[in-house]
């Protein structure tokens, strides 16, 4: 079948840019018809081979698609642009596709016609994406630039259904309620535990555990994310020198060269991701930092504006080490400085992201896998490379987070529902067994910390093992009696069935 719109456009002009999410082509259909992944158009409807008249056909029926308009507008021909609005002066799909030509090239069109107009027209319909409110217009073009960001960095979210049914939770009013719930013994105990348990995490992700003194001081970066302090690359360099393990790999700036990622293997096979080139990360990370600061996208729901700010820096990976679980910190930081989370509260994304680390690993390769396919990467010797970028450095601007913050708000409710209220169901049971058992017997804190601690992780039973260990202090009743006091306590808070 003839492709047509956004899907004849990258064919034709041999653009090097993401796949077409849902390809166009024409079909045996009587009207335009969307089957699964992909638009069937009727033969009637065909806008032909014209590049232009494409481009306005996957406009009007496919979404507005940044990334392949920058690529595509250098091959426009003016002439044709202002042939078409002097046909519809009023064109909103025109008014869209001359606006982006003068963005992309850097250049005006001359000569307009004088009854340019019509009514204001979204750049990104608001019915099938999350757009921003109160968006800027363009007065030449008459057209409302309400996409989440600048054209820097502008991302596009899909109003998918599952994304909606997440939103709708307003998890984050939850989470502050969940806060509120506890007295401020309790609350501490909780948030000491969560921000602990998010720097451990992350580092986990990783491949690596924290020294003592690198998990205090990452927690303390936690801590001051509130803090109304810009994400300038000074700040960003401060972040990366506190996050690292090895001193080794402390950075003085963003990186000069080309990195990439690599799953082990010998060569080119080997290289997983290669980021954007050096010369295009203070742009994409300004956009970002606006992003992340509430300056662009007002009334972007705060966990899509921490997924966007999050995986956008991952991807740019401007540093050469690091970049990973300062991406998690980011998702934090925009949560705070949106106020999102404020008084303390944190919730720990790592941990239901560590829990979940195959389907991390999937929402990343979303991006990073077709972006692989753009680069000629050349294995020289050792771990020499040379890189060759064959696509458009619109693919690291705009790019479809659809995914990713679906990924997100999934890991938010569960690092709600399942890991905060099981540390604080833990503690609950901690609390009340600590009683009885103190009331009973006259045991070293200490050790009956450890003891309770181990019977709440492994079921309410002490392993022989356990029991082998502290036997020379303890009699064996004191075991018993820990692991029937550890199973009553689990059993009065698991849910009952309904009779």
């Amino acid at each position: 079948m003839a492709s047509v719109g956004y899907q004849f456009a990258k064919d034709r002009l041999k653009l090097g840019i993401l796949p077409i999410e849902s390809p166009a082509a024409v079909g045996p259909v009587t009207r335009i018809e969307r089957l699964d992944r992909t638009m069937s158009v009727p033969s009637h409807l065909s806008p032909g081979e014209d590049i232009t008249e494409n481009l306005l056909f996957a406009l009007k029926h496919e979404g507005t698609n940044l990334s392949l308009i920058a690529a595509a507008s250098v091959h426009l021909e003016p002439g044709k642009l202002l042939a078409k609005l002097r046909e519809v002066p009023n064109g909103a799909y025109i008014r869209k596709l001359c606006l982006l030509w003068e963005v992309f090239t850097g250049r005006l069109l001359e000569d307009l016609p004088a009854q340019v107009g019509g009514v204001i027209a979204p750049l990104f319909d608001p019915g099938i994406y999350i757009t921003a409110k109160n968006a800027p217009r363009d007065k030449r073009w008459r057209v409302e630039l309400n996409g989440l960001g600048n054209w820097d960095y502008c991302p596009t979210i899909a109003r998918t259904p599952a994304l909606e049914a997440l939103l709708a939770q307003d998890l984050l009013s939850e989470v502050r309620a969940f806060f509120q719930e506890f007295p401020q013994a309790t609350l501490d105990r909780v948030l000491a535990w969560a921000y602990l348990d998010e720097t451990r995490s992350s580092y986990a992700i990783e491949g690596e555990t924290p020294s003592g003194n690198k998990a205090e001081a990452f927690v303390k970066l936690l801590r001051k994310a509130e803090e109304r302090q810009p994400l300038t690359e000074d700040y960003l360099i401060t972040l990366q020198n506190a996050a690292m393990v090895n001193t080794w790999a402390l950075e003085p700036s963003f990186r000069q060269t080309q990195n990439y990622l690599s799953n082990g293997l010998r060569g080119a096979a080997g290289v997983t991701y290669v980021p954007p080139p050096a010369e295009l990360l203070p742009s994409l990370i300004d956009g970002q930092a606006k992003l992340a600061d509430g300056s662009l996208a007002e009334g972007l729901p705060p966990l899509l504006r921490a997924a966007l700010v999050s995986f956008g820096f991952v991807f740019a990976h401007p540093f050469l080490d690091g970049n990973g679980r300062l991406s998690r910190f980011l998702a934090h930081y925009t949560l705070c400085q949106s106020g999102a989370l404020s008084n303390g509260y944190i919730l720990p994304l790592s941990t239901a992201m560590k829990r979940n680390e195959s389907a991390y690993l999937a929402a990343l390769q979303s991006f990073s896998a077709p972006a692989r396919e753009l680069w000629q990467v050349n294995w020289l010797d050792a771990d020499a490379f040379s890189f060759e970028f064959q696509g458009h450095s619109s693919i690291y601007r705009y790019f479809d987070a659809t995914r990713l913050c679906e990924f997100t708000c999934a890991m938010a409710q569960e690092s709600l529902r399942h890991d905060l209220r099981a540390e604080v169901e833990f503690l609950h049971c901690y609390d009340r067994v600590l009683r009885e058992v103190n009331a009973h017997y006259d045991i070293d804190g200490s050790t009956l910390s450890k003891l309770i601690r181990m019977a709440l992780s492994n079921g309410g039973t002490l392993s022989k093992h356990r029991r082998k260990q502290f036997a020379p202090a303890l009699p064996a009743e004191v075991f018993t009696f820990i692991e029937e006091r550890v199973q009553q306590a689990q059993t009065a808070l698991a849910p009952q069935s309904p009779e």
